[in-house]
């Protein structure tokens, strides 16, 4: 493979030895484990519970989690290359992983109290237990203010009745932060969030969607029908779920320009590969300019969309705000991706329509990346709001 595949690390964000250690990891495990795999996960649309185990063997369902609790105990950027890394190979198992730390890790890492961190960190940390995170419901995508699901206080307990659906693990997720609302319906303070085991009587996983791509990343409903939790499974105070979920989905924005990143580099270097080796007209495609341009641009704008992303992980581990940083880097990075999918497709041919190669199967992946987590209008209208302060 060429050179070129290699692009040049960003002065002042050079790798770190953490970072060439977990990339080499995930390309080895990725062709023994995943790579023979994958397109049998994407034609059943089945979701890999124990390759999910095996990852936490690796650390890699705890990568932003300290040592003491599990962890790897790495930062953002470990946790971007091991994004990258695995969506360069199969974008499903990319999102999965991601979901499980940045969501429901991450929700009960930084809002839950002591005794919610040592009883559930550790299984998530090291797979043991699969995490999903539900705020979606069937009407309220971007409008989450609107929430139907309630929770009712009783005693000690709390009554939660609805559905959340589009969540990632809804079905095999062993525990779920769950946003419910306590309040008014759009008072941003009158929403809570929980943490409900499997089990609990009343939550169930619901339907599974069937979707174009990402097709091994379980999604799923997850119901409630007077399912009773307990007041000491409250993440935080009452009220401040919804506060709490968009500080969380600031670092999940991240995550998913991670995965986009991932799939824009697959995708690129797939076709920079492939136009080195397919011949017309006598000579590799790569010497014909309108192939030449195409993978300039890919480059280029995978490039950018590398530093928006570093700069996102940099304040993220300085621990400043990120609001307008990991919007910008969600918005690009997605946006491009899409565009490299398609271009990568279009240089691959009629191959590229085949099951055979893989550029067919970013191109079904990608575009959940302009949708999940915030779509780009959303992102559009958090970067407006930021800057026109």
């Amino acid at each position: 493979m060429s050179e070129v595949l290699e692009a040049p690390s960003a002065i002042g964000f050079e790798e770190n030895e953490n970072q060439k250690m977990i990339s080499q990891m995930i390309k080895d495990f990725g062709e023994k484990e995943i790579r023979p795999n994958m397109m049998e996960w994407d034609e059943t649309q089945e979701f890999p519970v124990d390759l999910f185990h095996k990852l936490g063997e690796l650390g890699l369902m705890g990568v932003l989690v300290p040592q003491e609790y599990g962890g790897s105990g790495f930062g953002y950027h470990e946790y971007v290359t091991a994004i990258v890394e695995l969506s360069k190979i199969d974008s499903s198992i990319g999102l999965s992983m991601a979901a499980h730390n940045s969501l429901c890790t991450g929700h009960i890492m930084m809002f839950g109290n002591e005794a919610q961190k040592s009883k559930y960190i550790p299984k998530l940390a090291t797979g043991e237990w699969i995490g999903a995170w539900g705020l979606t419901e069937p009407n309220t995508g971007s409008d989450a203010g609107n929430m139907k699901t309630v929770a009712v206080k009783d005693g000690d307990h709390y009554v939660l009745n609805g559905a959340k659906n589009f969540i990632t693990h809804g079905i095999s997720g062993n525990v779920a932060v769950v946003i419910a609302r306590t309040g008014e319906i759009g008072d941003s303070h009158g929403m809570t969030a929980f943490v409900v085991e499997r089990g609990t009587p009343g939550f169930a996983g619901g339907r599974k969607e069937n979707k174009l791509g990402m097709r091994a990343s379980e999604t799923a409903e997850m119901i409630f029908d007077n399912c009773k939790v307990h007041k000491d499974q409250i993440l935080g105070e009452v009220g401040e779920g919804f506060i709490q979920s968009m500080k969380i989905l600031d670092g999940g924005r991240i995550s998913i320009a991670a995965l986009s990143l991932g799939i824009a580099q697959g995708a690129y270097e797939a076709a920079l590969q492939y136009s080195q080796e397919r011949e017309q007209f006598n000579q590799p495609i790569s010497k014909f300019q309108g192939i030449a341009f195409k993978l300039a641009d890919m480059a280029t704008k995978i490039e950018a969309a590398k530093l928006l992303i570093m700069q996102a992980s940099e304040l993220k581990n300085q621990g400043k705000s990120i609001n307008k940083e990991s919007a910008m880097a969600k918005y690009y990075a997605s946006e491009i991706a899409v565009e490299a999918a398609n271009d990568a497709v279009q240089i691959f041919g009629g191959y590229g329509f085949t099951k055979d190669y893989p550029v067919e199967k970013f191109y079904r992946d990608v575009k959940l990346c302009t949708i999940g987590e915030g779509t780009s209008e959303i992102q559009k209208l958090v970067i407006s709001r930021a800057i026109l302060k």
